[in-house]
């Protein structure tokens, strides 16, 4: 039986991984906590962690965790940016889930989009108290308009198919493009001046910290519609409230947050929240907030579970081979990944 510490366990996750983990040999130890340098010492007698988002695996605790003589990290996310893998490489393994559901992101993008632009959310407020005027619901067409698109991977192809289903115009950057994808590609700055709508799919690395910032922003259209579904620190949230407060961005819908990580996935709907930045965007009228919930649908979760026991199976396998592991032997983190052959160290 392999065992799994699982860190910062919600009620949704557990269904879908106890399921398979019985019928796999896989037995997690539910933890609440997140995984950081306080916690680390919790998977003690574990050979593997489980980790989200917001959980820190850095340099520090990848050391304690490897002290403990644990031999695996399994991401239940496709982004790593919480993830040392540099650091990893040689002591811990670490594998990641690099697709469970696109179509669970990409079309809370375009339900966020909707809602924003026809002021659904609004509507459905007044209407609970009868108060069924028009005065302010005004919104527009998406035919017709166009929409840019940051990152093309399937996640950002998926919601350039729902865009052109709306008869949207799309404009794309990604230094990556994707060859035969019939997409039109475009720089970067070009993509922020031609913009009605931009929408960020891309992961956060050093080159993606802060796409989206002052600079940014003042190249952009006078109205312009942010949606960001991917990662928070794509979009430098200071220089977003002072867009909008200039009125230079007419609306931003956000899954996700800079400085998420001691807010998001609780309920703290009774304590007065610290972070006076995020307290501002959301108590702007244009500006529509959800907790990081694009990826939380039947499908991707069980997608999530299967793949994450999956990858835990394999690297405990007989060749210690996972197709979804992340490291640095080839000098990049998944460059070997599509040929890959045996185990990364």
């Amino acid at each position: 039986m392999i065992k799994v510490a699982f860190y910062d366990t919600k009620s949704y996750d557990k269904p879908s991984f106890e399921r398979y983990g019985e019928t796999h040999g896989v037995q997690f130890k539910y933890l609440e906590t997140k995984l950081n340098e306080d916690t680390a010492d919790l998977a003690k007698g574990c050979d593997a962690v489980c980790v989200f988002v917001n959980d820190t695996v850095n340099a520090a605790v990848i050391d304690r965790l490897y002290a403990l003589g644990v031999k695996l990290i399994a991401l239940r996310s496709a982004g790593y940016n919480n993830v040392d893998v540099r650091h990893a490489f040689g002591k811990i393994h670490v594998v990641h889930v690099p697709a469970y559901s696109p179509y669970a992101v990409a079309e809370h993008t375009m339900a966020l989009l909707l809602a924003s632009v026809r002021r659904i959310h609004k509507a459905y407020n007044r209407t609970r108290e009868f108060n069924f005027s028009l005065n302010g619901l005004t919104g527009f067409d998406f035919h017709g308009k166009t929409v840019g698109v940051i990152g093309t991977g399937k996640i950002g192809r998926i919601f350039i198919d729902i865009c052109r289903g709306f008869g949207m115009k799309v404009v794309a950057y990604d230094p990556y493009p994707a060859a035969g994808a019939g997409i039109e590609y475009v720089a970067l700055d070009e993509l922020f001046a031609q913009s009605d709508v931009i929408s960020l799919h891309c992961p956060l690395n050093d080159g993606t910290f802060h796409t989206i910032n002052a600079e940014a922003i003042a190249k952009m259209k006078k109205g312009v519609v942010i949606v960001n579904t991917s990662r928070g620190a794509l979009i430098d949230a200071e220089a977003l409230l002072d867009g909008i407060k200039s009125r230079k961005i007419g609306a931003a819908c956000l899954d996700v947050y800079e400085e998420e990580a001691d807010i998001f996935f609780e309920d703290r709907s009774g304590h007065i929240l610290d972070d006076d930045l995020l307290s501002r965007l959301i108590s702007m009228p244009n500006v529509i907030v959800t907790s990081h919930q694009a990826f939380l649908t039947e499908e991707a979760l069980n997608n999530i579970a299967e793949t994450t026991v999956s990858n835990i199976r394999s690297c405990f396998g007989n060749d210690g081979v996972c197709d979804n592991e992340l490291c640095y032997r080839c000098g990049s983190i998944e460059r070997c990944k599509s040929n890959r052959k045996d185990k990364c160290f």
